[in-house]
């Protein structure tokens, strides 16, 4: 039987096939409601960011997700599900009787002025909502200029438990839940794999911190000894020190939270003689995906689990996403992605405005309480003929809280086989409660 997560929450398990998310390319021209992925060009840097719109009537949407840096690889995915909602939102008529329009631009990651800059181009077009980004440090680097332009910043993958409670004007949403769910499920998964003593290896910043102290409870309420927890730089030349911090405690389980440079950390460990063959390791959502894995030699991942939020993404949606961008191989965060949009139009539908505060206002409304629902085209029709809806998106039920995070979700369990390729093998999902 499988050990359910901790904490006095019910989490259901569900046995599953394989999810395909292997990482690949996008990216295109500069567009409004195409089907394929575009660039906005950004533009410089200013001291001021312009003024929201107070509403014109004409939905705007714009996006802020990796193209490059750290995280490129769930780039691909998120725009095609943005795109795909827009395409069937614009086809089933539009959001108060017109066409909705969505610019697309890049993040990047924190080692760059990227993200900024594309807020200021995004921004300067009068978006109503921004959908991303993708990187928890990413968004906090620009959440105060988005909601404080009035805009409505809406991440389809941000983890970090300080979003929860950042003073965001109640402008800020997001479809994924915060690390507390993750951290739980990880934490209990080393426990039940009959690791007593475990170690944490994670990046300092918001997200590799949080996810490394809600798994550090996890294991800890499960009964399991944290006996190293190592927070590195991620910019580091060098991993030998905190790589030796671990071994000195020999744990049986290492837990890795990271970005890239955990492929350089799985290097140290090797070096350092604490390979996964002897010691389980587990991994996150940042770095399940890496180029340089394929590299090592065989076997270097073998048995390696890790945990992604998210449940699978049904065939018949994977199809549609296909079509907008017929390269995909990796679909993870891309129901989150579609979810995230069709939420924004049915709220802007609800409050009769595009209006950023006005969209805010609605988000609950139209996530819970009423008749369900799970496109743009059957709620809006059950709105119009007057009913509460309730939109169950291809994500999960997407209840909000009070604090704009899904009051449930789901997190799913990989694990890699010998030749260290992605995806690694889904092995089961837990779905719980993300507070208690």
């Amino acid at each position: 039987m499988t050990r359910i997560a901790p904490f006095g929450r019910a989490l259901a398990v569900a046995a599953a096939a394989s999810l395909a998310l292997t990482a690949c390319g996008g990216g295109g021209d500069s567009g409004t409601t195409a089907s394929a992925p575009a660039t906005d060009s950004a533009a410089p840097a200013s001291s001021s960011a312009p003024a929201a719109s107070k509403g014109d009537g004409t939905l705007t949407l714009g996006t802020l997700l990796p193209q490059t840096g750290s995280l490129a690889f769930l780039g691909p995915p998120e725009f095609a599900g943005v795109d795909l909602a827009v395409k069937e939102i614009n086809d089933a008529g539009g959001v108060l009787g017109k066409q909705v329009s969505v610019s697309h631009t890049d993040s990047g990651d924190t080692t760059t002025q990227i993200a900024s800059q594309s807020v200021d181009s995004l921004l300067g077009k009068k978006v109503d909502a921004i959908i991303g980004a993708a990187s928890s440090s990413v968004t906090l680097s620009v959440i105060d200029k988005i909601t404080g332009a009035g805009v409505v910043q809406f991440s389809p993958a941000n983890t970090s438990v300080e979003l929860t409670t950042y003073k965001d004007n109640g402008l800020f949403w997001r479809t994924a839940p915060p690390d507390l769910l993750q951290g739980r499920v990880l934490g209990d998964l080393a426990v039940a794999d009959g690791n007593d003593t475990v170690a944490i290896l994670a990046m300092q910043d918001s997200y590799g911190v949080g996810l490394a102290d809600s798994t550090e409870a996890a294991v800890k309420a499960g009964g399991g000894e944290i006996v190293e927890k190592v927070i590195y730089d991620p910019k580091a030349a060098d991993f030998s020190a905190d790589v030796a911090k671990v071994k000195a405690k020999n744990p049986k389980g290492i837990v890795l939270v990271g970005f890239d440079e955990t492929a350089k950390v799985i290097q140290e460990l090797v070096k350092q003689g604490l390979t996964a063959d002897k010691h389980k390791w587990y991994m996150v959502d940042g770095n399940l995906s890496n180029s340089n894995y394929t590299k090592f030699p065989e076997n270097t991942l073998k048995g390696v689990k890790g945990t992604l939020p998210g449940a699978a993404s049904p065939d018949a949606f994977q199809k549609k996403l296909l079509e907008i961008n017929s390269k995909l191989t990796d679909f993870s965060y891309a129901p989150e992605s579609y979810d995230a949009a069709n939420l924004i139009a049915l709220a802007a539908e609800a409050a009769k405005s595009d209006a950023g505060p006005d969209i805010a206002s609605k988000l609950m409304e139209v996530s819970k309480g009423g008749e369900k629902c799970n496109d743009f085209k059957s709620c809006s029709e059950l709105m119009k003929a007057g009913k509460d809806i309730d939109y169950e998106g291809v994500s999960g039920p997407v209840e909000f809280n009070e604090a704009g995070d899904p009051a449930t979700a789901t997190i799913g369990i990989y694990e890699y086989g010998k030749k260290n390729t992605y995806p690694p093998k889904a092995v089961e999902y837990r779905t719980g409660n993300v507070a208690g």
